[in-house]
């Protein structure tokens, strides 16, 4: 399609929302099934925004791998098919999208044997939708969840080899927007997992109310050795890899630095105000092996 006006691209400075603890000290934790309309508070702790320098991965973009930046950017993929109701319907999601997300990550990850996709979540500009933009800097799992994703996904047995062996498992979550237009409004950060050090990631409880059930996600805390990165104008046809957890960094001597990205979407002060809002996709799955 025609584009009249030029994106914005280059690195930019916009503020990111890192995480501030509980006043109390207590363990952070998040509620993650309350009612839109519940007096509860939906987590226990705050965030703090910092100005944040966020450089334009574009110009440099096979130089990011998954073992050191826990990040890729893949472009040249199908666009978004003709069917109206395909990013609507989590059932044509499922049946159409999840067989184009196992093709790419087994063609992609080297040596990887099998996925397991385990959920999607679509993200769109409405305040009233289901989930918006996420705007506080997070990691979607931790090595405690990811484990259980392990047991919660696998049949026992299996689960139980995978987890005793050292086979390696890991987590990747497979982003990208759906709008025509090269993307504007709250673009997406990430920072190389190599920059980020341990104890600035931050174990937070997620809580399911209804069910019990209690997983762990991450929020981050800043330091000013995070090297932040975003895709500039990113197209409906590119992807990028967010590696949320590699058991391989837990090894020894690994070479993987760290195996866990942080991100966040961001408000890029040079987004026009009639941008189109954005809607985004992303598929969480387990990849095995080798």
């Amino acid at each position: 399609m025609a584009i009249d006006h030029l994106p914005p691209s280059g690195d930019v400075t916009a503020p990111l929302n890192f995480y501030s603890p509980p006043s109390d000290n207590s363990p952070p934790f998040n509620l993650a099934d309350l009612p839109p309309d519940s007096p509860t508070p939906p987590r226990n702790y705050g965030s703090t925004p910092v100005p944040t320098l966020i450089h334009d991965a574009r110009p440099n973009l096979a130089s990011f791998t998954l073992d050191r930046d826990s990040f890729q950017i893949l472009t040249s993929q199908p666009p978004p098919t003709s069917e109206p109701s395909l990013f609507t319907s989590d059932t044509s999601i499922k049946t159409h999208y999840y067989p184009e997300i196992t093709s790419l990550l087994l063609s992609t990850i080297p040596n990887a044997t099998h996925i397991l996709i385990f959920d999607h979540t679509i993200r769109l500009p409405s305040p009233s939708a289901p989930r918006t933009p996420v705007q506080r800097v997070h990691i979607d799992q931790t090595a405690l969840s990811a484990a259980q994703r392990v047991r919660k996904h696998l049949p026992p047995d299996e689960a139980d080899k995978i987890l005793s062996t050292g086979t390696r498992y890991r987590i990747i979550n497979v982003w990208r927007p759906l709008n025509d237009a090269p993307l504007e409004s709250f673009p997406l950060a990430f920072a190389s997992s190599a920059s980020l050090r341990d104890e600035e990631v931050v174990p937070v409880e997620h809580r399911y109310t209804q069910t019990g059930y209690i997983g762990q996600t991450a929020a981050i805390a800043h330091h000013p050795d995070q090297k932040w990165y975003h895709l500039s104008a990113m197209q409906n046809t590119e992807r990028i890899l967010l590696q949320c957890f590699d058991s391989e960094a837990l090894k020894e001597n690994s070479e993987v630095k760290g195996g866990r990205v942080a991100h966040s979407a961001f408000e890029d002060p040079r987004t026009r105000p009639e941008a189109e809002g954005r809607r985004s996709i992303e598929v969480r799955a387990l990849v095995f092996g080798p």
